[in-house]
Parts: C-alpha cells; sequence; structure tokens
C-alpha cells in the first residue's frame, strides 16, 4: 500500500503507514496486535479515499511528479505483452528522454512512443529529466512514419515538464520540430492513441499530444506551461506555483469538462506510484477498447475525425459589431 517517500499534505497518512508497517515486521503477533492492525488499515483507506478525492491543482502536481510513479517503461514492462525498443533520429543521436519501439498489447502489434524520466540519479540525467531534445522528436516522427506504413497503431504516453530548454536545443530546432511533429500527428492515416500518465508540459508534451483519443490520469495534469513557468512569468517568482496551478485549470476534471481530453483513468486507492500493477491493469484495459473502436475506422475517417477534435477544442464569446 505504501507509495514511498510521503509528499507534504499526507503527513497523517505517512503516520499510519510507518505504524502498520512496524506492526507487520513483528512475527509473533498477538491478537491485540492483529485488531490495531485491521484498525489502523482501515483508517488509512479513508484518509486516502479522503484525501485524494479533494486534491488541489498543486497538491497534483506533487502526485503527478512523485518520484515511483509509475513511468512509460514501467508500463510496458506491465502492461504489454513485448517491446523491441528503436533507437535514434537518423540525423543527429538517440535521445534517451524519448522512448520508441514495436510493442504488442493482446492481439495488437502497435508502436509505442513515451517521455521516459528515468529512476536513478544517473538514469535521470541521462534522461534529461524526461526533457527530450529535438532529435528526441525526430527520433518520434521517423516512428510515426513506419507505424503508418505498417499500419500499426500508435500509442503515446505524455509524461514531461516540457521540451529540453538549452541552447543546444533551441539551436537545433526544438519549437520547429515540435510543430512538424504536431503536424505529421494530424495526418498519419492510422489510429492515435494519447495517454497523459504524469506531467503533460507545454510544447514537449504537444509534441507527441495529437490523437484520435487524448486520455489523462486521474492525478496527471496536462497544461500549455509548468506551474512554476507560468508564475515566473505572471509574478517574477516560482513561489506562486500554487496560485498558478489553480489558475491555469489543469487537473484531470477541467479537462474533460473544457473538452481537451477525451477520457479520465481513475487511479489506485492514494495513486499510481502505490500500486503499479493495478494501473497498468487499468491502462491495458482502456487501450485494448479503445484500440477495438478505433481499427474499424478507414484512414480518410481518422484524419477528419481528429481534425474536427481538435478544431472544437476551446470556447469563445462574440459581441455583437
Amino acid at each position: 500500500m505504501s507509495g514511498g517517500p510521503g509528499l507534504e499534505f499526507e503527513s497523517n497518512i505517512a503516520v499510519a503507514e510507518d505504524r502498520i508497517a512496524q506492526l507487520e515486521r513483528q512475527i509473533d503477533r498477538s491478537d491485540e496486535v492483529e485488531t490495531e492492525l485491521r484498525g489502523l488499515r482501515l483508517d488509512l483507506v479513508k484518509q486516502l479515499r479522503d484525501t485524494y478525492s479533494s486534491l488541489n491543482a498543486w497538491q497534483t502536481v506533487q502526485v503527478s511528479r512523485h518520484k515511483n510513479r509509475p513511468y512509460t517503461r514501467d508500463y510496458l514492462n506491465l502492461a504489454f505483452d513485448e517491446f523491441v525498443e528503436l533507437h535514434g533520429d537518423k540525423h543527429f543521436g538517440d535521445d534517451r528522454a524519448m522512448l520508441s519501439g514495436f510493442a504488442k498489447l493482446d492481439r495488437f502489434k502497435v508502436m509505442v512512443l513515451g517521455h521516459q524520466k528515468g529512476r536513478t540519479y544517473k538514469e535521470r540525467a541521462a534522461c534529461h529529466f524526461g526533457c527530450a531534445h529535438p532529435e528526441g522528436y525526430r527520433k518520434a516522427m521517423v516512428k510515426m512514419k513506419l507505424a503508418e506504413k505498417y499500419r500499426l497503431p500508435l500509442i503515446c504516453f505524455i509524461d514531461t515538464p516540457g521540451a529540453y530548454p538549452g541552447i543546444g536545443a533551441e539551436e537545433r530546432g526544438q519549437a520547429q520540430v515540435i510543430a512538424e511533429s504536431m503536424f505529421m500527428m494530424s495526418r498519419l492515416k492510422t489510429p492515435v492513441i494519447c495517454v497523459v500518465i504524469g506531467e503533460g508540459g507545454s510544447g514537449g508534451a504537444l509534441g507527441i499530444g495529437v490523437g484520435d483519443r487524448v486520455a489523462v490520469l486521474e492525478h496527471a495534469y496536462y497544461s500549455v506551461i509548468s506551474p512554476e513557468g507560468c508564475a515566473g512569468i505572471l509574478w517574477k517568482s516560482h513561489e506562486h506555483a500554487p496560485k498558478a496551478a489553480a489558475a491555469l485549470r489543469f487537473t484531470s476534471g477541467d479537462l474533460k469538462r473544457l473538452g481537451v481530453v477525451d477520457d479520465v483513468l481513475e487511479e489506485p486507492l492514494g495513486g499510481a506510484h502505490r500500486d503499479h500493477h493495478q494501473m497498468a491493469s487499468r491502462l491495458k484495459t482502456y487501450l485494448s477498447r479503445t484500440l477495438a473502436e478505433l481499427e474499424t475506422k478507414d484512414s480518410d475517417e481518422l484524419v477528419q475525425g481528429r481534425y474536427d477534435k481538435f478544431r472544437k477544442i476551446g470556447q469563445f464569446l462574440e459581441e455583437p459589431a
């Protein structure tokens, strides 16, 4: 049940988890200890349900960034039957922040793209903390065309605070390549499913976010900018990130209400970081069902539906002239 290091709003939950772990380590447990354990477990479930049913926007951001949250490679190991990784963009190099390859999900052969953050510090540094460079998006585009050529559905896992903002990335055409990737995805003649599994920040997320179905995990976020970036622009300080998070309306409930996403995937009690296997099972069920729905559509119908879907996002009011 434990999700590892607790978040700042989980102090009471952490106390209960520590006490449960302490009692479970006892070899010879008396009836009194068993009774206390049952009570503590029931209380823990209630605390988790109460806490996670009323997260504010900033707390959602904290959950989406939890160090134990499942990443793209975790879902590939748990939800997919096979995965063969493909490397390189045929221009510059292989960006480890962007994972790609052939995969098998039940009866479906698919192409998978996804941001990868890395678990240890060494892995995170190699993956640039999930911030892809231009070569990452070029790699993604090469694999998109490969998927279209062999009529393989494309599945994209989004989990990034944003595209890499360094000078080298800008010199190699970061903004241009993200725009090209979005344009290519809008015209792919194969089913495309995008799922925001953690952070969905800025153009780095949009670069692999144009799909026939766009889903978001319950405690993930999807935004035009990170809350820290927004706070830095509007209030000149990252200290205002919680205020920016509330103003951006980027939680799963807001995204569904505003029509930005099609589906919200419920997470296990206490967040996906507490039960990787259950979250992977729910994700697999969603992907299998959605692939079965999309395989009945022909390529022209997919492209037109994708165009119509994104044209309808957003609302505005016009005043008479």
